[in-house]
């Protein structure tokens, strides 16, 4: 039902615009002929051949012929279509207007090439583009709907990945806590609450506030500080300046995850992880440091981890030329800076 509406639409659609076309031509040229039968007669035949060649144009040659890039043979039907429907219609306007001139072929080429030809040429011609022109917003539209969904589909399929694996370390850290005093425990479960809580409820929008992310950092460098002993400092710098602002979710917790992954566990030697927040001139910085050990000997690929990827690609989605980001890996420290502009 509802395709033999759009069907009955489309064709409505067409039958006004065509006659319009004929209003507009029999009003410009009806006082051309002694009566208006007659004007109403060769008005009537030529938008009908008009509507014809068009037809044949937009619905057969185009997408046959000129869309596969069949250029030549798109040319030589087109040119030969106009000719024979030019003859045929100067042969029904010779009958209808009783003028033998039009029946005769033998002489005033010229007159009847100007006259019948080029303009008939013309106006095909133009119904073609205006095809073409509907034909290329269609396809622009088609190719950002088919973007927006692939945008969004990598970005479910990342965030996706991105939490069982922060849950899996976070449940890691609480195991760890076990054994220590119910205190500690306790406090340790609270800040997984509100962690979840936070992927869970306050998650549902494109954007979040950046003191909502920022109360998630802090509660998961917390979960982090208290399975590590003394050796490990954190140290967490925030300016007063970074607030009233968004940022999409989830976007700077793997580098933070990928900081304590890969800390270093020197013993006479400081390991420790930065972070620090800036604002300034319409952007925001975010740089994490780690001391680390050297890897030369792993893989490169298990150096940065499933974290890392994800969010450069996530930054190449959602902030297309709005970030730099530097990701700087020595022997002894990795540091990731990244910058955002908020405009």
């Amino acid at each position: 039902m509802h395709n033999r509406e759009f069907f009955l639409k489309y064709k409505l659609h067409h039958l006004f615009i065509w006659m319009l076309v004929f209003g507009l031509w029999f009003f410009l040229r009806r006082n051309d002929y002694s009566k208006e039968s007659t004007a109403f007669q060769v008005t009537l035949v030529k938008v009908v051949d008009l509507a014809i060649m068009v037809y044949i144009t937009n619905y057969l040659l185009l997408p046959k012929l000129f869309y596969k890039k069949r250029y030549a043979g798109f040319i030589v039907i087109f040119l030969g279509m106009i000719i024979a429907s030019s003859l045929l219609k100067m042969q029904v306007l010779g009958r209808l207007l009783n003028a033998p001139a039009l029946l005769d072929f033998s002489s005033g080429w010229r007159t009847r090439i100007y006259d019948n030809m080029i303009p008939h040429f013309f106006l095909v011609t133009a119904g073609a583009a205006f095809k073409l022109m509907f034909d290329y917003t269609k396809m622009q539209q088609r190719l950002a709907e088919v973007a927006k969904e692939k945008a969004e589909t990598e970005l479910n399929f990342l965030k996706s990945q991105i939490n069982p694996h922060f849950l899996f370390n976070s449940l890691n850290s609480v195991y760890f806590l076990i054994k220590k005093d119910n205190a500690e425990a306790r406090e340790a479960l609270h800040k997984f609450s509100e962690m979840l809580r936070y992927q869970l409820y306050e998650m549902g929008g494109d954007k979040i506030p950046i003191e909502k992310e920022i109360r998630y950092l802090h509660d998961y460098v917390d979960l982090q500080h208290l399975r590590k002993d003394e050796n490990y400092t954190v140290s967490f710098q925030c300016a007063p300046e970074v607030n009233g602002f968004s940022i999409e979710p989830l976007l700077l917790i793997p580098f933070v995850e990928n900081a304590f992954k890969y800390i270093s566990h020197h013993q006479g030697k400081p390991n420790y992880v930065k972070l620090a927040m800036n604002r300034s001139n319409g952007s925001f910085s975010f740089s994490v440091e780690n001391s680390k050990e050297n890897m030369s000997s792993v893989p490169a690929e298990e150096k940065g981890g499933i974290g890392l990827t994800n969010v450069k690609r996530r930054l190449e989605l959602l902030y297309p030329g709005k970030h730099e980001l530097t990701i700087t890996d020595s022997n002894n420290k990795f540091s990731v800076q990244l910058n955002l502009s908020l405009s």
